[in-house]
């Protein structure tokens, strides 16, 4: 297949989700159930293609960096200050965005497949169909851009579509709430983006990534300053602190789960937010040493935060809310640690086993739903794990593909996520040791303990022992359709498709694929510990060469570190998964009385650090008042004086009237009066006759003349 008819196929492949959106928004009504089947065949087919493009550019065009098309969208001419302006966008792929392709729409595919009988019976089931494919369009859209205008539209229409899906049940109003938090809280991020975008612009005149990227390599940095180039990648990376729910931005995601529990394992475990991952790894190049610090630290502190709230959490999907929000957080903490390839591998791996995970939760809810309307309990919560219990026997396919899944977030060997979590660990010790942030692989291997523990708690206490109701022992397993997505996950969850050595991901086929890029960042601006390492071996080298020696510096360091991350990580799951079953299984400890005796603890964990009551009471209390106190500012001050300009208006037009109608009136009508009453007094004299008139003038004149004379 030609470069070009890649490029063509990838097209395709944006535009097939689009298509399932237009055709069940506008003829769902006479499809009805079709409307699943049309959506569930266009993703079947998208995904067929999206293998195809990447078993292509992996194999036939491996070494080629990126292979793109770009056209120019909009010419402004010569700018006065400015000179020649245009927007040029264009789609690209490379080996990124080729495995990303198919993690998009595999995930896609098995949502929409899943779906059909999970959503069978709801009254908006078509409408849900075509939401999934506008976000999977939009979802696409980022994975193919190859620059940053496209990059932040397709980043806001994922933003709308996933409004949309969060809050499908919108008559329910914690559902409509949570829709607008994922909206709101999106924004804040989304803004900071916007405004890195717009120093990139200014400073290039160009969207481009590449563009940008040969600018910053030549030395041209954002006005002429490190700081600002710092700056502009810090800006960028608040796009993903939003998307992937990094704190602070993280509290929208556990309110997510009000939509559709298949939309929580489509947007909110393996696509939406990874998408700010992919972002981070795919500018990856630009940021410079105190940006990744910066990126790091967002990390593990998420990845702790989310870990500790997990813990106490007992709705089933909130655990797997706020495991996604930690798992993201180690994703992030890779990357700015430099481990690049086992932060995207870990976004890989994760993808498959809590989608699963995800899906394994809608099914148990299916169940419980189920049969909780069978007994007609309408106040039972189905999705209380308390109200669980000894589903591994009525639900044995759901309970083993949940409990493989488990293995593998968990960090157990002959999984997938053992080997990318390896890495990720072993790259927080190597940059622990180069640059004495510590703090970093501590956080990092207490979350993956605690990783262990919660998740092993969430199995033991949803399948194990005797059913804590009869709603739970009334369970039955689901369907082959929502049965079999989990069971193609689950087996992706294993090694064997990653890496031929299960202990060593390095030398697997995934790590060939996915190589730590070059940075263009000039050396000043590059780790202090890695360009004084490489000063020390090397006298007098070009940019390239000094690029090459820092880069094998790192890389270097981490694979040193690969068997102490391993019997570390290996040793704290361990303690993880052991806690679990002493504390839930065995019974070994009173929970309600350790409990009890830490309730401030688990107060404060249960209540998720109290942040959300934080922003409630100064954020959003803040802006309320705020609010307040310009309607008061409006009525009062601004409306009060229109009101007494109109008043005053008022009382002068009153005045002007009564005026007008006493005194100008009154003397017009005083002399209309007046002139009435004369003629009314000379009217007797006018008789018409001469003689009475000539006695008149006589007497008139005698008067006269007496008075004269």
């Amino acid at each position: 297949m030609s470069t070009e008819n890649l490029l063509k196929y990838s097209i395709v492949v944006l535009l097939l989700p689009i298509l399932s959106f237009v055709i069940n928004i506008f003829f769902g009504k006479k499809l009805k159930r079709a409307s699943g089947v049309i959506g569930t065949s266009i993703l079947m087919l998208s995904l067929v293609i999206s293998i195809i493009i990447a078993f292509t550019k992996l194999s036939v065009y491996s070494g080629a960096k990126i292979i793109q098309t770009s056209a120019e969208w909009v010419n402004f001419g010569n700018v006065p200050g400015i000179g020649p302006l245009s927007i040029v966008v264009g789609i690209g792929i490379d080996n990124l965005s080729a495995i990303m392709l198919v993690v998009v729409t595999l995930i896609s595919a098995l949502v929409h497949l899943f779906s059909t009988e999970y959503m069978s019976g709801d009254p908006k089931y078509t409408r849900y169909f075509a939401y999934l494919g506008f976000f999977t369009f939009s979802m696409l859209g980022i994975v193919l851009t190859n620059n940053f205008f496209l990059m932040y539209v397709f980043w806001e229409l994922v933003g709308i579509s996933s409004y949309l899906l969060i809050g499908f049940w919108y008559e329910k109003r914690s559902a409509s709430n949570a829709a607008k938090k994922a909206f709101l809280v999106n924004r804040v991020g989304d803004l900071g983006f916007w405004l890195g975008i717009l120093i990139l612009f200014v400073s290039y005149k160009s969207f481009s990534f590449d563009v940008i990227f040969e600018n910053i390599k030549s030395g041209n940095l954002p006005f002429n300053s490190g700081f600002y180039l710092t700056l502009a990648g810090i800006l960028v990376f608040c796009g993903a602190i939003g998307k992937s729910a990094q704190f602070p931005l993280h509290v929208w995601l556990p309110d997510a789960m009000e939509g559709p529990t298949p939309v929580s394992a489509l947007i909110h475990a393996a696509t939406m937010v990874a998408a700010g991952v992919y972002l981070v790894a795919r500018v990856f190049v630009m940021f410079t040493a105190d940006a990744l610090t910066f990126i790091a630290y967002i990390g593990a502190i998420t990845a702790f935060v989310a870990a500790t709230i997990a813990i106490t959490q007992n709705d089933i999907k909130k655990v797997l809310a706020y495991s996604t929000v930690s798992q993201l957080g180690y994703m992030i903490m890779a990357l700015g640690v430099g481990a690049y390839t086992s932060g995207f591998f870990h976004l890989v791996t994760h993808a498959w086993f809590k989608a699963a995970l995800f899906l394994g939760s809608g099914s148990v809810i299916h169940a419980m739903h189920h049969a909780l309307h069978k007994a007609g309990d309408h106040h039972t919560d189905p999705q209380d794990i308390r109200n669980m219990g000894g589903l591994r026997k009525t639900m044995p396919i759901t309970f083993i593909t949940f409990l493989m899944c488990t293995l593998a977030i968990s960090g157990v060997p002959f999984t997938s996520g053992f080997m990318s979590k390896d890495g990720i660990l072993a790259g927080t010790l190597a940059f622990a040791h180069l640059s004495g942030h510590w703090l970093i692989p501590i956080i990092g291997f207490t979350a993956a303990g605690m990783t262990a523990f919660y998740m092993f708690r969430l199995v033991i206490i949803t399948f194990t022992g005797k059913p804590k109701t009869t709603f739970a022992e009334n369970t039955h397993e689901s369907k082959l359709v929502m049965t079999l997505p989990l069971i193609v996950l689950a087996i992706l969850s294993f090694w064997f498709f990653y890496s031929v050595n299960p202990f060593d991901a390095s030398k697997g086929w995934f790590a060939n694929w996915i190589k730590p890029p070059q940075t263009v960042v000039p050396a000043q601006y590059q780790w202090n510990f890695l360009t004084t390492k490489v000063s020390e071996e090397v006298a007098s080298i070009d940019q390239t060469m000094e690029v090459e020696a820092t880069k094998t510096v790192l890389e270097e360091e981490i694979h040193h570190n690969h068997t102490t991350a391993m019997i570390l990580s290996l040793s704290v799951a361990g303690l993880g998964i052991l806690l679990a079953f002493v504390f839930y299984f065995w019974k070994k400890v009173d929970v309600d009385a350790l409990t009890e005796k830490i309730k401030p603890i688990y107060n404060f964990s249960l209540n998720k650090w109290y942040i959300d009551e934080l922003y409630q009471s100064t954020i959003v209390n803040g802006t309320t008042a705020f609010s307040r106190l310009l309607g008061w500012f409006d009525n009062t001050i601004i409306d009060g004086a229109i009101n007494g300009v109109a008043a005053i208006s008022k009382w002068f037009s009153f005045f002007s009237g009564k005026f007008d109608n006493v005194v100008i009136d009154g003397i017009v009508n005083l002399t209309a009066y007046g002139t009435g009453f004369i003629g009314l007094l000379f009217r007797k004299a006018q008789t018409g006759k001469v003689q009475t008139y000539l006695i008149i003038v006589l007497i008139g004149l005698v008067l006269l003349f007496y008075f004269v004379s």
